[in-house]
């Protein structure tokens, strides 16, 4: 099941929502199926590792080691 980012055009929230096949999708804020799809933005190459890296230093700052050891 994919992840798709939405906005809503009733009452202009932006979400990402976990979409099955089988269900539309609807605004978690008002309810609306009225959305557009737009497209995500995605972690360039390169700094992938990076971004990973900074997450588990701030996890380990705030006592989350089980996560991300």
């Amino acid at each position: 099941m994919p992840i798709h980012a939405y906005h809503c055009t009733a009452c202009q929230a932006d979400f990402d929502q976990l979409v099955r096949s089988t269900t539309g999708p609807a605004c978690p804020q008002c309810g609306s199926t009225a959305l557009q799809r737009v497209i995500s933005r995605i972690a360039p190459a390169g700094k992938i590792k990076a971004i990973r890296m900074s997450n588990r230093r701030a996890a380990a700052r705030e006592g989350h080691f089980s996560h991300f050891s």
